[in-house]
C-alpha cells in the first residue's frame, strides 16, 4: 500500500519505520534538518522491540509531491492540525483513508471538515517515543497499541485492512465499533499524565507515589469521566480505576509528549489536553475545578513558549 506520514516524530516516524519495514511504500512527510537527515541517512529507529533504518526512505517536505495514497497517518501535533490539513489535501484521492493518531479527542473531526468527513477515521494510540536527533526516533515504552475505528461507528473494510497491515509489526492492534469512547477512555488517563507531569517536572513514578499529588490525579480523572459520560460516551463503570492501574504499571521514567514540551519550552498541547476539559466542562455545566486550577498554572508557560516560536 501507498502510505503518507504525516508528522514523522516519535509517533509518525515509529508507525511509519515499521509499516516501510513490512515493504508498503511509506513517504514521511517532515522538514528542516529531521528531512535532510532522513533523506541522506535513512529513518533510524531505536526500541526496546529491536532498532533497525530505513533505507533509503521517501521523505519530503511537500504532500504535493506525493501525490494520492491509500492511506495518510497524521501523527502532528494538535494545535496544527487545521493548518496541517489543508497541507496534506494533495494526499488525499477519491479512496483515500486518513487515520488521526493525534492526542485529545476531536482531531479525527477537525480533519474531516477539511479534507472531506467521509475520508477521516478516529485511532488513539498508546506508546512512548521521541525523536532524538534529525533522522533518529527513540521508542521506549513496552506499550504499543493502536485502536482504530469509524467516526460513525461500526468495522468497515478500510478499517480491517488498516489493521491486518499493522499486525505484522508486532504491534497491538485492534479495531472498535465505538471510537469515541476508546478516545475518551485513553484521555482520561493521558491527560492526567500530561497534567501532572507538566507541573511536576517529574517522571511518572515519582509523581504518582506522592498521596497529595495522587489525590489530584484521581480528582482529575474524575472530572473527565463527568464530562465524557454528560456527552453520554459509554465508558466502563471502573474506567478510572484502570486509568490509574495503567498510570502505576507503567515504567517509573516515562513521562509525557506534552511534559517533554512544557521542560524544553517548546509549544505545549494544553489546550487538546487540558483546555478542553473546562470548556466542555462549563458548555455541560459540569465542575472542573481541578482541570482549570491545572489549565491556569500552566497556561503562562505555554503562552511564553509561543511568544518565544
Amino acid at each position: 500500500m501507498k502510505i503518507a506520514i504525516m508528522g514523522t516524530g516519535g509517533v509518525g516516524g515509529y508507525y511509519g519505520g515499521l509499516l516501510a519495514k513490512q515493504g508498503h511504500e511509506v513517504t514521511f512527510i517532515a522538514r528542516g534538518a529531521h528531512l535532510q537527515a532522513i533523506q541522506k541517512n535513512g529513518l533510524q529507529i531505536k526500541s526496546i522491540h529491536g532498532d533497525f533504518i530505513v533505507s533509503p526512505a521517501a521523505a519530503v517536505a511537500n504532500p504535493a509531491e506525493v501525490g494520492a495514497v491509500d492511506f495518510v497517518l497524521v501523527c502532528v501535533k494538535t494545535y496544527d492540525t487545521e493548518s496541517v490539513a489543508r497541507t496534506m489535501t494533495p494526499l488525499v484521492g477519491a479512496q483515500t483513508t486518513v487515520l488521526s493518531l493525534q492526542n485529545g479527542i476531536d482531531a479525527a473531526e477537525r480533519i474531516g471538515k477539511v479534507i472531506g468527513v467521509d475520508h477521516a477515521i478516529g485511532g488513539a494510540t498508546w506508546i512512548s517515543s521521541a525523536v532524538e536527533a534529525p533522522g533518529v526516533i527513540k521508542q521506549m515504552s513496552q506499550f504499543r497499541r493502536i485502536v482504530v475505528g469509524e467516526l460513525s461507528g461500526g468495522i468497515s473494510p478500510r478499517v480491517e485492512t488498516l489493521v491486518e497491515a499493522f499486525r505484522p509489526t508486532g504491534v497491538t492492534i485492534e479495531a472498535t465499533d465505538d471510537i469515541r469512547k476508546i478516545l475518551w477512555t485513553k484521555f482520561v488517563f493521558i491527560s492526567s499524565a500530561s497534567s501532572l507531569g507538566s507541573l511536576t517536572r517529574l517522571a511518572m513514578g515519582e509523581y504518582r507515589a506522592v498521596p497529595e499529588t495522587r489525590a489530584m490525579i484521581l480528582s482529575l480523572m474524575k472530572e473527565v469521566e463527568t464530562v465524557a459520560r454528560a456527552q453520554r460516551i459509554a465508558l466502563d463503570d471502573d474506567v478510572v480505576q484502570k486509568a490509574l492501574a495503567f498510570m502505576d504499571n507503567a515504567a517509573p521514567h516515562i513521562k509525557a509528549s506534552m511534559q517533554l514540551d512544557v521542560e524544553t519550552g517548546r509549544r505545549s498541547e494544553i489546550e487538546a489536553m487540558i483546555g478542553v476539559i473546562g470548556r466542555k466542562g462549563r458548555e455541560l455545566s459540569v465542575p472542573t475545578l481541578t482541570a482549570d486550577f491545572i489549565y491556569a498554572a500552566l497556561l503562562p508557560i505555554d503562552l511564553k513558549a509561543v511568544r518565544a516560536s
